[in-house]
């Protein structure tokens, strides 16, 4: 029986909505919790309001672990600070904001970083999906040799004029 190529874990995602102190926006996101044990609410479900704060249940994702990806997994997991990352985007439709994705991979998040008006959210790394990273890491990750690429010689008469002779024709 084969290992399976990658594994995924449901979590969901807490946001919330607050006023902006600044006279250009009207109000600002941040991403406030990742759940490992989500409920059963529809995305977007409003869960508190006070003083102008809306406290949203995101939605829920999957994390995906590839095995051929468990590089930039062990990065993390082996970073004094390891990270999980949550990117919103905003949309027209109510409340103004959409669940894009949630990774652990840091060269994932990275993707998102700099993409049109998407909203990059970085939070500590739960305990549970650690320990769950790490059995994955430690199951599937082989070192890879560094291997460089050696150049063909190069052919110094390739690269000069030719004079072309009219007897050759």
């Amino acid at each position: 029986m084969s290992v399976p190529p990658h594994a995924s874990i449901l979590v969901g995602v807490l946001a919330e909505r607050r006023p902006a102190t600044s006279r250009w926006a009207d109000h600002v996101w941040a991403v406030t919790d990742v759940l490992l044990d989500p409920p059963e609410l529809a995305p977007w479900t409003v869960l508190h309001e006070e003083d102008g704060t809306t406290r949203f249940f995101a939605g829920t994702a999957e994390l995906e672990f590839f095995r051929t990806e468990t590089d930039n997994l062990k990065h993390n997991i082996e970073a004094p600070d390891p990270r999980i990352w949550v990117v919103l985007r905003p949309t027209e439709a109510a409340p103004g904001m959409l669940l894009q994705k949630v990774t652990v991979d840091p060269g994932e998040a990275h993707l998102f970083a700099d993409v049109g008006q998407d909203q990059l959210e970085s939070l500590a790394l739960p305990a549970p999906l650690l320990g769950a990273m790490r059995a994955f890491v430690a199951r599937h990750h082989q070192e890879r040799q560094f291997f460089k690429r050696k150049r063909d010689r190069a052919d110094p008469e390739a690269l000069g004029r030719r004079v072309m002779d009219l007897d050759d024709e």
